[in-house]
Order: C-alpha cells, then structure tokens, then sequence
C-alpha cells in the first residue's frame, strides 16, 4: 500500500482563476449513500475551496455541480441519474456550467460509459480515489475545452492531509480504512472501493487530538469493516488497541463506530467497549439474515447461532448495551423458512434499530447471477412482516426507556416548534423544549414519553 500526501496544486489553482477572473467560482456538492459518502463530499468540498472555489447550496448559483454517488442499490443509482438528467436544463442556460459526477457509481465502466453516451453535458467524471487529484482533472478539462471522463481505475494507497470542510462543528467522520476484502455475494463494494487500506495509527491519533481540540464532542469511526482494521500494517495492531488509543485522549466527547462486521467482532472488542467511557455503549452489527443457508450463500462466514453467541456476550459485560442491524429481504432463493429463520433471529435478539432493504440486484456480483424465482410482490409482504415484528420490539424498548435522566447530544432543531432533537448514547432520538442555541452541546434530559420510535423529555 503507498501513502500518499495531498499538496496544494497552484497550477490547478492559476488555470481555475484565469477562467474565473471577475470572483471566485461557487461549486455545489451533494453525496448520495453512506457515511463515508458523506466524509468524501466533506473533502472534496476541502478541496475545491483551496484551489479558489467558494461553496453554495443552490444549483442556480453554481459554476460547478458535483454529485458523489452511491453504488450499493439500484434505488441510489436511479436517483442519480434522475438528478443529473435534471440539470440538463441549467447546462443550456448557462453552457460555463461544469457537471460531473464522481464516487463509486463512476468507478464501474458501464455506468461510465452511460454517461458519455447518454449525457454528453456531463463533463467530468472520476472514482473514488480522485478526490486529491481533481484540481487537476478540473484544469485539464478546462485546458482541452473538452469533457474528461476518467476510466475507472484502482489506486493501493492512502492519501492524508487532504483539506476537508465538515458539516459540522460538534459531530465528525473519521475513516480509520478504507476497501473492503469481504465480498459478499450481494456487495458491490469491494469492486468500487477497492480492498482494505488501513490508515496508520500515528495518522489517526493525530486527526483525533485535532477534532477534540477543536470541540468536537462525538467522532465516528469510519470503514467498510473496521473489525478488521489493522490488516497490512507493519506494526501489530488491531480495532480494539486502536480504541484504547483513541480513548487515551483527555476531553469530553464520545466514540461511534462504522461498519462492524459479525465475522470479525471479537471477544476483546467487546470487552474494550465495555471498559472505556468513551465508547458509545451501542453497536450496529448486520446480520443480513437468520437463515444460515442464506448466510452461507451471501459469503458472510458465520452462522445465526455464533450471531447470537455474540450478542450474548456482548450483554453479559456491556449493561444496558444496544444493538441495531441490516436484513436483506428476497436475497435469491430465499423460502419461507429461511425468512422464518430470519424472523426467529430478529425478536430473540430484540433490535433497538433495524435497517431493512428488499435485495437489490448488483451488476458484477456472485448473486447478480443466482436464480431469483420469488415474485416482487412477494419480498414485499415479507418486508412487511419483519417491520412489523420490529416495530412491536422497538416500540416496547423505547417507551421502557421513559422515566429515564439520560446525557444527550443536542443535534438539531425539532420538528415542534421550540423544540430541539438530542441523540442519545443507543442512537435513539429525543424531542425537547430548549433554545436552539443548545444545538451542539450536550444536555440532561429527562424522558417523558415515547412516540413510536422517538422519544419524548423535558430538560432535567
């Protein structure tokens, strides 16, 4: 793996200006899809301000409109493509307008080769690993007047110091790796994010100090499976000595962490959650499903009862500890029994969350190909079912929460008016009357009642 370090690109930077003479060019950027989406358009916002862009949050007003896509499910490519067939319109009125498109859906040829052909004013598009080098992307698109759309190609390597424009000054992202060497028969992403990249821990510790410094209460861990963080580096290390690093640190904030997978979640980890305060005492951990036939065909290696095994643990040592999960409904040649199986796991394990998808068909992937003979229709009735088993859970969990004085992350405002949202360590959120000004610190609340899955409480 190489290590990269990003540097201000001044011949980029003099190129962009001399297109832009009058006043800075304002650049619009979305991201689609997951956490590490997310982090992405934060640095890729980074990026263009230290070349000369500014930042604006309306379409009309930009010189620059980037999407940064998500390839997990057909539903995030079809918006996608909705969205950019939708700026057609703003390209003719103002033909200086740049379009591009960047992130995993550009990282597989077909969907690149889409693009050049059935949207020929999209003018620049590049993967995942392209974020450090699209100043100069945007010069050489602006030097050949032409449109440059980028092969989709995989880079072993890690680039640190990239500048980054969080959009928030309380809540962080903090990738720990990158890649994924799971490959689930469903996944896409090992083929668009490339195999694992484990930054090193020096790099980690210091971005860490630095968010704490600057008053960040509440920093996510980042990676596609950060069990298996540590893979590759030359000094022995692992997810959990990474936490007990991390949980070194002085100041008041709390830790969250990124995809875990069940394979790879140890009996350490848990104990080192259960030891450092720091440590949010909740942890999602996707299943995808309780059938161990279905488990075996998704490549997951493990089985529903080490599954459970696990969470029983996990409860022994951590009180009061949380979990929430993924499930795939309709995965190919799914029976009723499998889902049954599925089912069985979801009320034995008693979710506080659960995040639920119909199994979406993934070009490229082992299942891609797997017969597929249960109707739409069908899926759909299972989805419901499952919702229903959890919501008669969750509903129950969290209306025995009331009662309850619990520390919370003031987030947002609420939807009543004089209210505000907090997050509570199990990832729950809870509706208070407060001033907005609390937004970003944190508060005493007591929980007076449930509504559904939310709760609701008054300030302590």
């Amino acid at each position: 793996m190489e290590k990269l370090t990003y540097t201000h690109d001044a011949a980029a930077a003099a190129v962009i200006a001399s297109v832009y003479p009058d006043a800075p060019p304002m650049a619009y950027v979305h991201s689609f899809g997951c956490q590490q989406n997310v982090n992405d358009g934060e640095k890729i916002r980074g990026v263009l301000q230290d070349v000369g862009f500014g930042l604006t949050d309306t379409l009309e007003q930009a010189d620059l409109i980037l999407f940064n896509t998500c390839a997990v499910r057909e539903h995030a490519e079809q918006r996608v493509f909705g969205n950019v067939g939708a700026l057609k319109q703003l390209k003719e009125k103002n033909p200086k307008l740049v379009i591009g498109v960047c992130g995993c859906m550009a990282q597989q040829p077909h969907i690149v080769e889409k693009l050049r052909r059935s949207y020929p004013y999209v003018d620049l598009v590049f993967g995942v690993d392209g974020i450090d080098r699209l100043p100069a992307m945007l010069a050489e698109r602006f030097r050949r007047g032409k449109r440059y759309l980028e092969e989709p190609r995989a880079r072993n390597a890690v680039v640190e110091d990239l500048p980054i424009r969080r959009d928030s000054g309380f809540r962080a992202w903090l990738p720990i790796m990158y890649g994924c060497d799971n490959f689930c028969t469903y996944c896409i992403v090992p083929y668009v994010r490339g195999r694992e990249r484990s930054r090193e821990p020096a790099d980690i510790l210091a971005e860490f100090r630095g968010l704490v410094a600057a008053g960040y209460k509440e920093i996510t861990l980042l990676g596609q499976n950060v069990n298996s963080y540590g893979k590759g580096l030359a000094a022995p290390i692992d997810f959990a000595d990474l936490l007990n690093l991390l949980c070194a640190v002085p100041g008041d904030y709390q830790i969250r962490f990124m995809t875990s997978h069940p394979k790879d979640a140890s009996r350490k980890l848990i104990d080192t959650i259960a030891a450092q305060a720091h440590l949010c005492k909740h942890i999602h951990l996707p299943v995808q499903s309780g059938s161990d036939r279905l488990l075996k065909q998704m490549n997951r290696r493990y089985t529903a009862a080490q599954y459970r095994e696990l969470i029983d643990y996990a409860r022994a040592k951590i009180p009061g500890v949380t979990f929430s999960s993924d499930i795939i409904v309709g995965f190919p040649g799914e029976t009723e029994e499998d889902f049954q199986a599925t089912l069985d796991l979801v009320e034995s394990v008693g979710y506080m969350q659960l995040f639920t998808f119909i199994y979406s068909k993934r070009e490229g992937t082992p299942a891609a190909k797997m017969d597929d003979p249960t109707p739409r229709a069908e899926k759909t009735a299972r989805m419901e079912r499952l919702l229903a088993v959890q919501e008669k859970y969750s509903h129950a969990a969290v209306a025995a929460l009331v009662g309850q004085t619990v520390r919370v992350l003031v987030e947002a405002a609420g939807r009543t008016p004089g209210t505000v949202n907090g997050r509570l360590d199990n990832n729950l959120v809870v509706e208070f009357p407060a001033d907005e000004s609390l937004i970003g610190q944190w508060a005493q609340v007591k929980l007076t009642a449930a509504r559904a899955a939310m709760l609701v409480g008054t300030l302590a």
